[in-house]
């Protein structure tokens, strides 16, 4: 369990893992853990496209503008 500056728990952090699942090919996989994915504020649902993109050194990932 992670905790803040005040010794409280943070909700929504935990230990992910970068891995690469690939054979033939290289495949990075990023896993997000349950404490995270299972928060009520992640942004994000099964299956949705999100854009990735590196800014000095953080990886953001976003959720794409819908197509119409």
């Amino acid at each position: 369990m992670m905790f803040g500056r005040r010794g409280a728990p943070m909700a929504g952090e935990g230990k992910g893992k970068v891995v690469d699942r690939g054979k033939k090919y290289r495949k990075i996989f990023i896993y997000i853990p349950k404490e995270v994915s299972s928060d009520t504020s992640f942004p994000f649902t099964i299956g949705e496209d999100v854009t990735v993109r590196i800014e000095r050194e953080k990886l953001i990932i976003e959720k794409r503008p819908k197509q119409k």
